[in-house]
């Protein structure tokens, strides 16, 4: 008995703590550049901040330079500098989402690895994670969600996730300038496409499969997606896509529009085409101010003169620039380049929830219908009775106001273009249903709120999912989809309904909640009343 009980404590005290190894010579890589230290955390070996590239202000990134010592990789590396740095926040807000804004540089061309396995030649497929935050904000590090390590433990895969220019750093076209700042208007992008090139130079030594790489992302990582998507020298660096709240109707910028808004910058910072270099010296809080303030300008005159920019406006992000990228992103053109590439897409129900901002969470029907009023003029009623039938389970009279109509709209088109395309590969459609807890449901499936799910990292979001054993139960059948579909192509497994690819003739489309469904598209009429389309 005294054995029995020591033997029980042992294995408790065994799997109770954190298993974590170190060495000055333990987990030792090799890359192209030099090798790596790392560490392993509960069997997960774990490489931050190494990098993949380095860039001098607004010109293409380079190798970076090789070192010959065992670099440690065991922290975070820089994150791109903020147009606004964070200042203050909302505290409810800020505890929910839990952000970790890191340290900024301007040279923040790094990525992270985490894997079960090294320099054991086994193949194991590469999830490589691309951070939201619009094309001007975040990081690979900005939420608790995004951590690898269960990712990788529970899948057996290899999560790579990388920092990339932001903003005016990675998008201010100087390329009527000259040869040096040939792709300035795109840089961003161009240093996502070198972060794949070393995945596929380099992650066989962490092992992984350079054959077998799925790029995700949420919210602008999803938008990411689709710009690789579109962008013909990535081709063959990936073999399947997963974008998470992420897409968007509307077409990129050309240069008309772009090399605009980069002469009213020079404009503003008082710099000649002939002293063209001093713009790499302008303090970056400067240069900011100069790009909000041409941003500004050029969407003042393009209103003027009739042109309003659709979708979020006139914004820092990839243009068409007939090079690197010729079409755009839902294009005929780019639609036949990702022609193989599988393709799952989806949303939450709720994403940016009005009721939060103003306060209505147990608003009343009145003013529910007042909202709805001012936001829908003269559809109101149609408004209603659309998500109703759509969503009769839905409680609370906010819960109609807050369904995403942002989105969503985006997902169900591309979704629709994507899976139309002669001879394609298959795209899968899910919506995430499940409601957080925390604040008595004020957050319901807030946008990021499916982020934990996938990667499995509901304990280190409990201020976002409640940590519950309901959400840890759907987090798991949530990320062995993520999983398989990185695997195979194909998100199905035992614990879901069957869930069949997507057509616009079918619209499977997989319901997650603590009971997942199968379902076919339940808002139609509610999207072309919203959207007329």
């Amino acid at each position: 008995m005294k054995n029995y009980l020591f033997l029980s404590f042992l294995l408790f005290s065994v799997s109770s703590f954190a298993q974590l190894t170190t060495g000055l010579n333990f987990g030792i890589v090799k890359t192209n550049s030099g090798n790596v230290r790392g560490y392993q955390s509960n069997g997960v070996y774990t490489y931050m901040g190494i990098p993949y590239a380095t860039a001098k202000r607004f010109e293409t990134a380079q190798k970076p330079k090789p070192w010959t010592e065992n670099r440690s990789t065991m922290t975070w590396g820089p994150v791109a500098p903020l147009l606004s740095p964070t200042t203050s926040v909302q505290d409810e807000t800020e505890w929910v989402f839990d952000h970790d804004f890191g340290y900024t540089n301007e040279d923040c061309l790094v990525l992270n690895v985490w894997t079960n396995g090294i320099n054991d030649g086994k193949k194991r497929p590469v999830m490589f994670w691309i951070h939201g935050g619009g094309f001007t904000a975040g990081s690979s590090q900005e939420l608790p969600s995004y951590h690898g390590e269960n990712l990788a433990k529970g899948g057996d895969v290899v999560v790579v996730s990388i920092n990339h220019r932001l903003n005016i750093l990675g998008f201010l076209d100087l390329s009527a300038y000259g040869e040096k700042y040939k792709y300035s208007a795109n840089n961003s992008v161009l240093d996502m496409r070198l972060a794949l090139e070393w995945v596929r130079d380099n992650i066989a030594n962490f092992g992984g499969d350079p054959n077998n790489v799925t790029i995700f992302g949420q919210s602008g990582g999803g938008a990411k997606v689709n710009t690789l998507m579109a962008m013909p020298t990535a081709k063959g660096l990936f073999h399947k896509a997963i974008n998470q709240s992420g897409a968007f109707r509307g077409n990129m910028l050309g240069q008309e529009v772009t090399r605009q808004i980069s002469a009213e910058v020079l404009k503003e910072l008082g710099i000649s085409t002939n002293n063209l270099d001093d713009i790499q010296t302008v303090p970056f809080e400067k240069l900011s101010a100069a790009g909000n303030k041409a941003i500004r300008t050029v969407s003042e005159k393009l209103r003027s003169e009739g042109r309003p920019v659709a979708g979020f406006g006139l914004s820092w992000g990839p243009s068409l620039d007939g090079d690197l990228l010729p079409y755009d992103m839902l294009s005929q053109e780019a639609l036949q380049l990702s022609k193989n590439i599988p393709l799952m897409i989806g949303t939450t129900i709720t994403e940016f929830m009005p009721s939060i901002g103003l306060n209505m969470l147990n608003a009343s029907n009145e003013s529910v219908r007042s909202y709805l009023d001012k936001t829908y003029p003269g559809k109101t009623d149609k408004y209603l009775e659309y998500a109703k039938k759509a969503w009769p389970t839905h409680k609370r009279p906010s819960d109609l106001m807050d369904i995403d109509m942002r989105f969503r709209p985006g997902a169900v088109y591309q979704a629709n273009v994507k899976s139309a395309v002669t001879g394609g590969a298959p795209v899968y459609m899910y919506l995430f249903d499940w409601q957080s807890p925390v604040l008595d449901g004020k957050y319901k499936s807030v946008h990021c709120m499916e982020i934990a799910f996938a990667f499995n990292t509901i304990q280190r979001t409990r201020n976002m999912t409640g940590g519950t054993k309901e959400a840890q139960k759907l987090a798991d059948k949530v990320n062995l989809a993520w999983v398989n579909f990185a695997k195979t192509g194909n998100p199905n497994h035992k614990g879901l309904p069957k869930w069949p690819a997507y057509t616009e003739q079918n619209t499977s489309t997989m319901h997650f909640d603590n009971v997942c469904t199968v379902k076919p598209q339940l808002d139609k009429e509610l999207i072309e009343l919203v959207t007329g389309q």
